[in-house]
């Protein structure tokens, strides 16, 4: 369909540059978008998706599905709709609807294949990046100016969930840390202390003002692995130390980040004794549920869309943890499994490994950035249906396809793309 539209746009003679540069201009709107509105980015993917599908070629498809970081993607998308056709006593709408959430995965081969030929994705890095910024200052002065008429959605969360916000920060931290790595290295010292600074800033809004207790798991992850490979066996004993001493030290300043930890383990301590509902305890029944789901069905799953009808059968009890119902079981490995079995499982883990490795082949901080992204998503999916909710599944997709075609980008040029945001040079009119 897409060499149809894209023959017919030839046909016609519309200028591809110009669909080219709008595609460019909507993935920065789609970034700036991604952490305030959930309409306006949904807007903004689906007119990029129309406006990038006639500048598609032939040659272009076909060299980016050979690479594993576009056709796996594919093939989950593929598994899901011919799981549709087993998925019994579940109806047609909510077959329909589970495969919904399958659907952003094809976005991703199309961002890698425009962001290959695109001089201009660093410009979506920067967008997402002035969107957080600004996401920061807000979140700050709900926090601390107690006055204001408006309250944002929660304390200190000016719009979407603090889940999301949390997860976002946490990227723009260790981007910054990667950056700063960088231009230590290269003797720019005014520039390190200003990323660290900002660094600083996002990591003291996590701790004091809101977080997700997913985030402080991918922490660990995300900071061992920096020091690993900017100074290998020092730098990951000396990140191992840091978090110890530094998340000791956040743990006696916060009262919040204190309270928000401690409540965790009563929570579980109710949940394990007395099969109260409470958040601990429905996470892990919900995970409790799952692994039963997926051991009547293991190797292709109940079917795509399955999920809420078998929360439904499994309800017993009142006024405990067992007796809640849920659509999502809080797990992505889950999510999949109970529709689609290990196969759709294998198919999954086997898109994240090609992810992470399309970023940790590559070199400089635009493979570190798009590393981030991929990390984050593994470690987050193991308490959470990332890749299934709208603002952080698109957050990857954009994330790893944006990122990912810059790398390949980087690879045919043999060399780094540059932070800087300037404008691509102009070529003179021939005379």
């Amino acid at each position: 369909m897409a060499l149809r539209i894209t023959g017919l746009a030839m046909l016609s003679g519309f200028d591809r540059s110009r669909f080219l540069a709008a595609a460019d201009w909507l993935a920065v709107g789609v970034a700036l978008s991604l952490p305030w509105s959930t309409s306006v980015t949904a807007i903004l993917v689906a007119v990029w998706i129309l406006v990038v599908l006639p500048t598609l070629d032939a040659s272009a498809v076909r060299r980016e599905l050979a690479n594993p970081a576009a056709y796996l993607p594919v093939l989950l998308w593929l598994l899901a709709a011919i799981g549709m056709l087993w998925a019994a006593d579940v109806s047609w709408h909510d077959r329909i609807g589970g495969l919904g959430k399958f659907h952003r995965l094809l976005v991703i081969p199309l961002l890698l294949i425009h962001f290959r030929r695109s001089e201009r994705g660093i410009w979506v890095i920067w967008g997402f990046f002035a969107a957080s910024v600004v996401l920061l200052v807000v979140s700050w002065a709900l926090a601390l100016i107690p006055g204001l008429t408006w309250r944002g959605k929660d304390f200190g969360v000016p719009t979407k969930d603090y889940i999301f916000q949390s997860m976002n920060f946490l990227i723009c931290v260790f981007a910054l840390l990667g950056f700063a790595c960088e231009t230590g290295r290269a003797q720019q010292w005014r520039r390190t202390a200003q990323a660290a600074g900002l660094a600083l800033l996002f990591v003291a809004n996590i701790v004091f003002v809101v977080t997700s207790r997913t985030a402080l798991l991918v922490v660990p992850v995300l900071l061992v692995w920096l020091g690993w490979q900017e100074f290998r066996w020092r730098g990951l004993f000396g990140t191992l130390l840091a978090f110890v001493v530094l998340g000791s030290v956040a743990w006696s300043a916060s009262p919040y980040l204190h309270d928000r930890l401690t409540r965790s383990v009563t929570e579980y301590e109710a949940y394990r004794t007395k099969d109260e509902p409470n958040s601990t305890g429905l996470h892990l029944e919900f995970l409790r549920k799952s692994l039963s789901f997926v051991a009547t069905a293991p190797i292709i799953g109940h079917g795509t869309g399955s999920i809420p009808e078998q929360f439904r059968l499994s309800e017993s009890g009142h006024d405990s943890a067992s007796a809640f119902h849920s659509e999502n079981p809080h797990n992505q490995i889950f999510a999949v499994a109970i529709q689609l079995g290990l196969i759709g499982t294998a198919a999954l883990v086997a898109m994240w490994v090609a992810h992470l490795l399309l970023f940790t082949a590559g070199s400089g901080l635009i493979a570190w950035f798009g590393t981030i992204v991929v990390v984050q998503n593994i470690v987050s999916s193991l308490f959470n249906s990332h890749l299934f909710d709208f603002t952080s599944g698109w957050l990857y997709v954009f994330g790893v396809g944006v990122v990912g075609g810059m790398v390949l980008r980087q690879k045919d040029l043999g060399k780094d793309i540059p932070l800087a945001l300037s404008l691509p040079a102009l070529k003179k009119p021939a005379s």
